[in-house]
């Protein structure tokens, strides 16, 4: 509702708050899986041949029937890309997620972090100018789900392309992004931007220090505001 929103090109923008507060909806607008009711999203690029956007949904979305190969070249061959082209396309992303020996794989023989990696790979296939991803890694043990948050650090440090990032977790937020963006409880609008000011690169150690313990207590402090109210919404009452 009424939201305005601007992303520098090559940013790591990472999008919090309530369920219910419109993240995964406003992912989906610029993807433009769905229409927005006012207003326009605009995205500036110099390469207007290619997509501007790509996706990775928390559920990897893989083609069960094709092979992991397969599903990385997908986008490429909608596109009408040629095959050797977008073959090779596809093994250089395989490459850059650790994946290359498993290029003949069915999902099905993947672990989950794995397949999240070929969603990845998918989605950077079409060498996107915005990759969106909406909690891709909430259904991963939390091992798996650091090792994905180095990998994704990884591949955006190499790339350089624009992220925005939907996730619950504040610690998520702090580690991957340049900028937190809170969102309020219904109707979601941005209640703050916090810059994210712990340097590059950035591993788990920055939670032991004092400004990652400052930063976070205060986004939580906002955010805490946000749940309290959703849930007084969802009573029907207006008391926290």
């Amino acid at each position: 509702d009424r939201i305005s929103l601007e992303v520098a090109a090559g940013e790591f923008l990472c999008l919090v708050g309530p369920s219910g507060s419109g993240k995964s909806t406003l992912l989906r607008v610029v993807a433009g899986l769905l229409r927005q009711s006012a207003g326009e999203v605009r995205i500036e690029a110099d390469r207007p041949a290619t997509p501007l956007t790509a996706m990775v949904f928390q559920e990897h979305a893989l083609l069960p029937w094709r092979t992991v190969l397969a599903n990385v070249t997908f986008g490429l061959e909608n596109r009408g890309v040629e095959r050797a082209a977008r073959e090779a396309r596809a093994r250089e992303m395989l490459a850059m997620v650790g994946l290359t020996r498993f290029a003949r794989h069915y999902p099905h023989q993947l672990s989950g972090g794995m397949k999240q990696r070929v969603g990845i790979a998918r989605a950077l296939a079409n060498d996107p100018e915005v990759l969106l991803m909406d909690e891709p890694f909430a259904a991963l043990d939390a091992q798996t789900r650091t090792i994905m948050q180095e990998e994704l650090l990884r591949i955006w440090a190499t790339l350089g392309k624009t992220v925005i990032y939907v996730t619950h977790s504040l610690e998520e937020a702090l580690l991957l992004g340049d900028r937190v963006v809170l969102m309020t409880s219904r109707p979601g609008r941005v209640r703050q931007v916090f810059p994210v000011d712990l340097g590059r690169p950035r591993g788990l150690e920055i939670r032991s220090s004092q400004a990652y313990g400052v930063l976070l207590e205060k986004i939580w402090s906002e955010l805490r505001e946000e749940v309290v109210r959703a849930m007084a919404e969802e009573r029907g009452g207006t008391d926290a």
